[in-house]
C-alpha cells in the first residue's frame, strides 16, 4: 500500500456499502428499481484528530455511530445491518444468555470467554441471507483494490472481524479483574473494564496490521479471519460491486477536495 492512498473504512448494507475516510463519508446504495443513490458529506466528528491511545479506540466506534443518523437523513432508503426483527430478536436473546453465562457456577474467565462469544451471534444472524455479505465482499474489493493498486479478493486485512481475538481476550481479561474488585463498585469495575477492551484491542489491531508475518498477530487475526472467510463475505456481483465503487469514488472526491481546502 503507497504512502499517499487515503486511509479508508467501510461499512456494508444490505443494499449498499458506506466507504468512510478521515475527514469524510459517502453512501451509495440499489434501490428496488436498479437506480443508484449517493449521498456523501464531511464528518462532524472526526476520530483521526484523537490522538490519546486511551480514547481513539472508543472515539473510532463513536464516530461511526455518529455516521447512521446523517446516512439516514441523506438516503432514508438506506437500510441497516441490525434492522432486521430476528437481528433485534438476537440481540436481546443473546443479552438473556449473558446474564445466565455470568450467574452459573462457571470461573469467571470461562464466563466471559463465553459471554464474548455468545456477542457474535446477532452479528452472524445479520449476515446470513439477503445481499449483506455480498456488500461486504464488495466493499473489501473496491477498497482493498484502490488501496493496493491492484485488484483485491473480497477479504481485507483491516476488516473489524479481525478485532474479533483482541476484543474476547481483553474483554475477558478486563471483566474477570472486574469481578476481583468490592461489590460496591463492581459495576462501575465492569463499565470501566468494557471501555478498556475497546481501548486496548483497537491498540492491539493496530499493531497487528503493522505485523502481520508476527506469530502473535496471526493468531489473533485467525478467528477474524475464519468469520471473515466462512460467514462475512461473499462473492458480489457486477452490480454489487457497482455500488461500492461509486461509494468509493465519491468519498475519495471529498478527501481530495478538502486537502485542497
Amino acid at each position: 500500500m503507497t504512502g499517499n492512498k487515503i486511509h479508508l473504512g467501510g461499512m456494508a448494507l444490505p443494499n449498499g456499502v458506506l466507504v468512510h475516510g478521515p475527514s469524510s463519508w459517502a453512501c451509495a446504495i440499489r434501490l428496488p428499481n436498479g437506480e443508484v443513490r449517493v449521498a456523501a458529506e464531511r464528518k462532524r466528528f472526526r476520530a483521526a484528530e484523537i490522538r490519546n491511545p486511551v480514547l481513539r479506540g472508543p472515539a473510532k466506534l463513536l464516530e461511526v455511530f455518529m455516521l447512521l443518523p446523517e446516512l439516514r437523513r441523506r438516503l432514508p432508503e438506506a437500510r441497516l445491518p441490525f434492522e432486521r426483527p430476528q437481528v433485534l430478536a438476537a440481540m436481546i436473546g443473546t443479552s438473556v444468555a449473558v446474564r445466565l453465562v455470568r450467574g452459573s457456577s462457571l470461573g469467571p474467565a470461562a464466563q466471559e470467554l463465553m459471554s464474548g462469544a455468545l456477542s457474535l451471534a446477532p452479528a452472524a444472524l445479520a449476515l446470513r441471507g439477503g445481499e449483506l455479505a455480498a456488500y461486504h465482499g464488495a466493499e473489501h474489493m473496491s477498497i482493498g483494490s484502490y488501496e493496493h493498486g491492484e485488484p483485491r479478493t473480497r477479504e481485507h486485512e483491516r476488516c473489524g472481524s479481525h478485532l474479533v481475538g483482541p476484543m474476547l481476550t481483553t474483554t475477558a481479561l478486563g471483566q474477570y479483574l472486574a469481578t476481583r474488585a468490592p461489590e460496591h463498585v463492581r459495576a462501575p469495575a465492569r463499565l470501566a473494564a468494557s471501555f478498556g477492551a475497546i481501548a486496548a484491542s483497537t491498540e492491539i489491531f493496530g499493531w497487528m496490521t503493522r505485523h502481520p508475518e508476527h506469530r502473535l498477530s496471526q493468531a489473533l487475526a485467525r478467528p477474524g479471519h475464519e468469520f471473515q472467510h466462512r460467514l462475512a463475505t461473499a462473492e458480489p456481483s457486477p452490480e454489487q460491486l457497482e455500488v461500492a465503487e461509486r461509494a468509493l469514488a465519491a468519498c475519495l472526491e471529498l478527501e481530495r477536495d478538502g486537502a485542497r481546502d
